[in-house]
C-alpha cells in the first residue's frame, strides 16, 4: 500500500481544557470527546469520558480504565499494595500530546480504491505511583510505579480510543483481569441484540440480558442516531464484547473473554464509537476499522486474487471437475473443497497433507486441471489439523499449487488462540495462500495488514437459511466490521428469499471471496438468464455507496468497478416500494442498464425478469419489491447510444 499524502499539524484547536475537562474534536467538528478526572463513589480519582455528536449525546459520562491485579508479583518483591484502589484510579495525568493526521492511501483492494486517514490525536500520559530513585534488590525495582496513556482519535467517521502501557521503571509484567470501560447511553437506547457471532437479532432495551452481546453492536438512540460500538486492531489480546452494568442503568460494559499477562509496552485493541444521522451513512463511515489497523506489511501482494467461488459439495474427482468446468464457463474464479476432503476433521488423528482414502479425490491433479481451465482451488482444514500440522501443510499446499484455505472452527475469543490465528494468517503469507476464516472469528480489520486474508464468517449466512429481515439487518451490523462470506445460495429449495433478492445480496455484501453457489451442484443450472448478473458481478470495488436503507428493513447499495456499476437493493419479510436515483453516474454519458427483478410473469422456474433499459445520472427508478424480495442492476457506459449522438 502507497501512502499518497502525509500531513503532520499541531493543531490547538482539536484539543483543550475546559473547566478541568480535556475537549478533542474531530476534523469536522461534528464530534467531541471529553475527558476529565473526578471522585467516584468511593472517594477515589477516576477517569471518565462523554461523547457528542453533533451536539447531540451520543455516551453520557462513563468511566474508563483497565482492572490489573499484580498483587503476586508485588507481594513476592516486597512491594505495598494499593488498599484495593482500582488500577487507573488516583493516576497523575503528567503530560499531554495533541497531533493531527490527514494521509490517503491505496489497498490491495476493498470497498473503495483509495482511503482516507485523516484523523484529530490526543495522547494523555499518566504515571502512578512512587518517585524518586528506585532500591535494587536481588536484580529489581521495588519502586511500585506504573504508566498509562490514554489514546484518543476522533475521526470524521467515529472516535476510538485505547490504553497504551510504555515501559514502567519497575519492569513488570502486566496480569489484565479484565476492562473498566463503559458505554452510558441516553435513555431509551435499543440495542440489536445478537448472543453469538452466528446468531439471530433482536431489538430490546437495556435491560433484562443475561448474556454477553456480539461486536459490533448497533444501537437506536431516542435523539435519532443511529450508535454502533465495536473494536478494532484485535491481534494480541482477547476479544472483548458487551454485557449489561448491573450498577448503572443502561449502561454497557466492555467484557473481554479472559485475563492477559502482557509485558509493556504494549498497546490494547481499539474501542470504536460510531454515530450517523442515517443508518446508511453509518454503513459509509466503516472505513474508521482499517484505518485503525497498522498499513500493509507484505512486500509482494500480486498473488493476491479476489474473487468468486463455488463449493465441491460431492467430494469425489469427477464433481469437483464438473465444478471447475462451471465455474469456468460463469466467470468464477475458484472452487472450494470443504469439510471431509481429508477425513474425519474433528479427530485429532484427522491427517490434512491428504485425501480420505475413501474419496476418489487426487488433489494434485484436480489443481492442475483447474490451472488449466484458469481456476484456483481452496482447500477447508479444521483447527485441530491446522493447529498440529500447520507447517507442514502450508509449503504442501504451496507445492500443490492450491490457492487459499479455510480455516474451520477456530478457537476464538482468548488471548492464546486470538495470537496464534493471526500469526497463522502471517504464515500462510509466507507461502502465497489466501485465507477465509469461518464459523465465530469475527474482523477487526486486519486484511489492511495481511490483505491475504480475504474474508471471514462470524455470521448468520445462508447455510442456515435465514429471513430477509435478517439479511436486511446485516449491512447495519455485522458487515460494519469488515467483509463477511455470507454462502450465498440460489436454487437451494430452503431459501427464504426471493432469487432476486439473493442476485442482490452479491453487491449488498461485501467479501473479497465471494461464495455465490453454496449449496448448489452444476446440474441444477438448467439456462437462467439472470446468471448473467452472477457472472459479472465483482467482489471487491473502486467506489461504494449507500443510497438509503434502514435497520432490518430494507438496504439499497451501489458499487462501482472501473466504469461499471452494479446496484442492489433488498427489503425485508415485507413488500416496500422503493427509488434508486441514478445521480452517482458519470454527467453526460448514457448507460445501458440490465434490470433483475422479481415477476410472477417471467418464463424461468426461478420467476426473475430481466429488462434491458437505458438511463443517466438524472434518472430516478422506482420498483416495487415483493415481501423477502429485491432487485439488481448492472449498468455500463451505452457505446451504441454514445455512438448514435
Amino acid at each position: 500500500m502507497k501512502i499518497i499524502k502525509l500531513t503532520v499539524i499541531l493543531s490547538i484547536f482539536s484539543l483543550w481544557e475546559m473547566k478541568g475537562a480535556i475537549v478533542l474534536s474531530s476534523p469536522d467538528g461534528r464530534y467531541r470527546f471529553t475527558f476529565e478526572q473526578k471522585p467516584n463513589a468511593g472517594g477515589n480519582l477516576q477517569m471518565y469520558y462523554a461523547l457528542a455528536y453533533r451536539g447531540k449525546a451520543v455516551v453520557e459520562a462513563s468511566e474508563l480504565g483497565v482492572f490489573i491485579d499484580n498483587h503476586l508479583v508485588e507481594d513476592a518483591m516486597g512491594i505495598p499494595r494499593d488498599s484495593g484502589a482500582s488500577f487507573c484510579e488516583n493516576m497523575q495525568l503528567v503530560d499531554t500530546a495533541q497531533s493531527a493526521f490527514d494521509r490517503t492511501w491505496k489497498p490491495v483492494y476493498g470497498e473503495r480504491s483509495e482511503y482516507r486517514d485523516r484523523y484529530n490525536e490526543m495522547v494523555l500520559k499518566f504515571r502512578k505511583g512512587k518517585g524518586g530513585a528506585a532500591v535494587a534488590t536481588a536484580g529489581y525495582l521495588k519502586e511500585k510505579a506504573y504508566m498509562l496513556n490514554l489514546v484518543v482519535r476522533a475521526y470524521n467517521e467515529g472516535v476510538a480510543f485505547r490504553y497504551a502501557f510504555p515501559e514502567a521503571p519497575n519492569g513488570l509484567f502486566l496480569h489484565i483481569t479484565g476492562e473498566q470501560t463503559q458505554f452510558t447511553l441516553p435513555e431509551g437506547a435499543l440495542a440489536y441484540y445478537e448472543k453469538w457471532a452466528q446468531g439471530p437479532y433482536s431489538l430490546v432495551p437495556l435491560r433484562g440480558w443475561t448474556d454477553e452481546c456480539e461486536r459490533p453492536l448497533t444501537l437506536k438512540l431516542k435523539n435519532g442516531l443511529t450508535l454502533a460500538l465495536t473494536e478494532a486492531g484485535l491481534t494480541d489480546f482477547a476479544r472483548m464484547k458487551f454485557r449489561l452494568c448491573s450498577e448503572k442503568p443502561s449502561t454497557l460494559q466492555a467484557s473481554i473473554y479472559d485475563s492477559v499477562d502482557i509485558i509493556p509496552p504494549y498497546e490494547m485493541p481499539w474501542r470504536v464509537i460510531m454515530a450517523a444521522e442515517t443508518p446508511a451513512a453509518l454503513i459509509e463511515n466503516n472505513s474508521i476499522i482499517l484505518n485503525l489497523n497498522p498499513p500493509c506489511e507484505m512486500a509482494n501482494t500480486r498473488w493476491i486474487c479476489p474473487g468468486k467461488a463455488i463449493r465441491v459439495t460431492q467430494l469425489h474427482q469427477a464433481a469437483a471437475m464438473q465444478c471447475v468446468d462451471f465455474a469456468a464457463e460463469r466467470g468464477l474464479q475458484y472452487v472450494h473443497l470443504d469439510a471431509g476432503w481429508y477425513g474425519k476433521e474433528f479427530l485429532a488423528e484427522a491427517d490434512a497433507t491428504q485425501a480420505d482414502a475413501a474419496k476418489d479425490l487426487n488433489i494434485p491433479d484436480l489443481v492442475r486441471y483447474a490451472g488449466q481451465r484458469g481456476i484456483g482451488v481452496w482447500l477447508y482444514v479444521n483447527q485441530r489439523a491446522l493447529s498440529r500440522q500447520l507447517d507442514d501443510l502450508l509449503p504442501l499446499y504451496q507445492k500443490w499449487g492450491v490457492r487459499g484455505v479455510k480455516f474451520g472452527f477456530v478457537q476464538v475469543g482468548s488471548h492464546h488462540w486470538t495470537g496464534w490465528l493471526h500469526e497463522a494468517v502471517k504464515k500462510c503469507a509466507q507461502y502465497h495462500l489466501m485465507v477465509d476464516i469461518h464459523d465465530e472469528y469475527r474482523p477487526t480489520g486486519f486484511s489492511r495488514t495481511y490483505p491475504n486474508l480475504l474474508t471471514q464468517e462470524g455470521i448468520r449466512g445462508n447455510e442456515e437459511f435465514p429471513d430477509a429481515t435478517h439479511n436486511a439487518t446485516l449491512p447495519f451490523t455485522r458487515f460494519l466490521a469488515g467483509a463477511g462470506d455470507y454462502t450465498i445460495c440460489y436454487f437451494d429449495p430452503r431459501i427464504k428469499a426471493t432469487h432476486a433478492h439473493q442476485l442482490a445480496l452479491a453487491v449488498v455484501y461485501y467479501s473479497p471471496l465471494q461464495f455465490l453457489y453454496w449449496y448448489d451442484t452444476p446440474d441444477r443450472y438448467s439456462g437462467e438468464p439472470e446468471l448473467e448478473f452472477f457472472d459479472k458481478v465483482k467482489t471487491v470495488w473502486d467506489e461504494t455507496k449507500i443510497i438509503d436503507g434502514a435497520v432490518g428493513e430494507y438496504v439499497i447499495a451501489a458499487r462501482r468497478s472501473g466504469s461499471e456499476w452494479f446496484v442492489g437493493a433488498i427489503t425485508n419479510t415485507e413488500s416496500r416500494s422503493i427509488a434508486v436515483p441514478l445521480d452517482f453516474l458519470e454527467p453526460g454519458q448514457k448507460y445501458a442498464a440490465k434490470v433483475f427483478t422479481d415477476s410472477h410473469a417471467a418464463p424461468t422456474r426461478t420467476k426473475v425478469a430481466v429488462e434491458d433499459i437505458s438511463v443517466d445520472k438524472d434518472d430516478v427508478l422506482k420498483f416495487e419489491l415483493k415481501a423477502s424480495g429485491g432487485c439488481a442492476i448492472h449498468l455500463t457506459i451505452d457505446k451504441i447510444a454514445q455512438h448514435a449522438e
